[in-house]
């Protein structure tokens, strides 16, 4: 498996969750989903994109954008309507209990006059996802009319604009794997886009080196690996490896390392009742108090506080 395919799995993707909009001008809506990919695919109509500190931007019929990041931002039909119109809040009618096939939310008294869009954000573990996020641009923007946009996703906004027209058995179980594909795609795209010297730790993944090393490190994060062992994996010297490394990932390979196994067993402590002793050992921790030190050098707290405050915040209120 290639090595952003393995970042992939480690994220925990697993589809969106979004809502069919129908919005009659004049109108507004607000989405604020703080380290999470928020997203909106115009199917029909135009509107205007409104972010912080950001010019607004038109968006139209077939365009794409995506958020990595999750950022407080603003649709509507026109720049007036933005100044003038009360916000829709998107996130309390993205509802990750209700069944029952795609959902929509419908406001207009004429429909001929509605814009369209499928809004919402993709399902990952943000935690698990932070370093992936946070190397990508605050604004991922397609646009149907640039001659350069790529065949898949024109194919791919058919193929959702097809699967969304009518409700069909398994519509949510569909429409889960083209935004799963959405966001892969996009993914790839910008990384094969990235220029030489972006400074970007991603362009380690255009690196057939430094790749076949990180896909060692994410298949097996429990191994004990040493620079030596990883530059044989790259097919490098010793220190040619570790210095292009450095230089492309802005740490050395036992750091990475390291922080890497403290974002998975941070999600085991959150989502499994496993000892830590077990988790320590499954990420090749022989003892309890080396783990807590490397845990706690990343976390700033103990594993058994991490659990604690992690089940606090998730309890009811």
């Amino acid at each position: 498996m290639d090595t952003l395919s393995l970042l992939l799995d480690d994220i925990r993707l697993s589809g969106a969750r979004f809502k069919r909009v129908e919005l009659q001008p004049p109108w507004k809506m607000a989405l604020h989903m703080p380290g999470v990919a928020s997203f909106h695919v115009v199917t029909s109509g135009s509107c205007v994109l409104a972010r912080e500190g950001e010019a607004n931007l038109k968006i139209q019929t077939g365009d794409v954008i995506i958020l990595p990041r999750g950022p407080a931002h603003w649709m509507s039909d026109s720049d007036d309507s933005m100044r003038t119109c009360p916000a829709l809040d998107l996130k309390q009618h993205l509802d990750p209990q209700e069944t029952g096939g795609l959902q929509t939310l419908s406001v207009f008294s004429q429909p001929q006059l509605a814009d369209r869009l499928v809004s919402g954000y993709f399902e990952f573990d943000s935690d698990l996802a932070r370093p992936l996020i946070s190397a990508l641009p605050s604004l991922i923007h397609y646009r149907a009319t640039d001659s350069e946009t790529p065949d898949w996703l024109h194919f791919g906004l058919m193929f959702l604009e097809t699967e969304i027209s009518t409700q069909r058995t398994a519509q949510q179980a569909v429409i889960n794997r083209i935004a799963d594909i959405l966001l892969i795609q996009c993914l790839r795209d910008y990384v094969d886009n990235l220029p030489e010297g972006s400074g970007n730790w991603l362009l380690a993944l255009k690196d057939p080196a430094l790749s076949a090393a990180l896909s060692a490190m994410h298949k097996n994060p429990e191994r004990a690996w040493t620079v030596p062992q990883l530059a044989g994996i790259a097919c490098m010297s010793r220190s040619s490896f570790a210095n292009r490394f450095g230089k492309v990932l802005g740490e050395p390979p036992w750091s990475y390392l390291t922080a890497h196994r403290m974002r998975l067993a941070a999600w085991q402590l959150r989502h499994s009742n496993q000892p830590i002793w077990h988790i320590a050992e499954q990420f090749g921790y022989q003892s309890d108090a080396a783990f807590s030190q490397a845990f706690r050098r990343i976390h700033d707290c103990a594993p058994s506080r991490y659990r604690e405050l992690s089940r606090l915040s998730d309890s009811p209120r």
